[in-house]
């Protein structure tokens, strides 16, 4: 599983007040803990006014560089501003994000269209977001005839089928799933992600929800998601459902993340 670390986000009340506060070591102490944990990409949100977003994120995207390797997701939902950080960044890592709303793709792809930075996609477009499988696969056909004039690989895409709240779906995550098999079917190398909380928005003991969500979406095909990666009951659910699905040799990948604490051993009733 690629995992986008979630907790940099101005939207969590104590990122804004260190982000307002410009606590260089708040942020810094959040991006190490989550390299430790293994994220794959730490997200950089500032969730801030749109007329300080570029400076906030621009101080963001240092603070964090400054203090690990991992490679980062810009996160806006500004296209114009996503293209002004980049810049700013040491090294490729995850747009995130764009649509097939207004000039987003037009505005991103053609940045990255040769480097080696991958980019978060959701399956929406001018119209909303689509209420049918149909629909969002039709968005998700029209994206690929960009990132095919664009020469954006496959590889490149981490495609959100749109994961939305569960107390409001009409059919638990079946259209979720079918889309996610759908993509991978005619892309096997693309990526199939998404933000693994949105699913229990508005519910009690969401936790359950979300690890519930994450085995019946990675058994579907889901490889990468945006979540908490110090989470170890989370993280543990999803190494253990690698490797019951056959992408951890041997479990070795589940027996190193246990024995260097990333994930959470069971309670032992005495």
């Amino acid at each position: 599983m690629i995992i986008i670390g979630e907790k940099i986000n101005g939207s969590i009340p104590s990122v804004a007040k260190a982000i307002a506060e410009k606590n260089e070591d708040f942020i810094r102490d959040l991006a190490v803990k989550q390299a430790e944990a293994g994220a794959t990409f730490i997200d950089v949100c500032a969730s801030v006014a749109p007329e300080i977003e570029v400076e906030t994120l621009k101080w963001l995207i240092n603070v964090v560089q400054d203090a690990v390797d991992t490679p980062l997701s810009i996160d806006s939902p500004n296209e114009k501003c996503l293209v002004e950080v980049i810049p700013v960044c040491k090294k490729p890592g995850l747009v995130n994000s764009v649509s097939m709303e207004g000039n987003k793709v037009d505005t991103i792809f053609p940045i990255i269209a040769n480097t080696k930075w991958e980019c978060f996609a959701l399956l929406s477009d001018d119209k909303g977001i689509p209420r049918t499988a149909e629909r969002r696969l039709e968005v998700f056909d029209n994206l690929m005839v960009k990132a095919k004039q664009y020469g954006i690989a496959p590889a490149r895409l981490h495609i959100d089928p749109l994961v939305e709240m569960l107390c409001t779906s009409e059919d638990g995550i079946s259209m979720v799933t079918t889309v996610i098999r759908e993509i991978k079917s005619r892309y096997p190398s693309i990526h199939v992600s998404g933000a693994i909380s949105n699913i229990s928005f508005n519910l009690p003991a969401r936790k359950l929800v979300n690890m519930g969500f994450v085995c019946l979406a990675m058994n579907a095909g889901m490889d990468s998601g945006i979540f908490d990666p110090l989470d170890k009951t989370l993280m543990g659910i999803i190494y253990a459902t690698e490797a019951l699905l056959g992408y951890d040799e041997l479990c070795i990948e589940y027996i190193g993340a246990y024995r260097e604490g990333i994930i959470a051993a069971p309670a032992v009733k005495k």
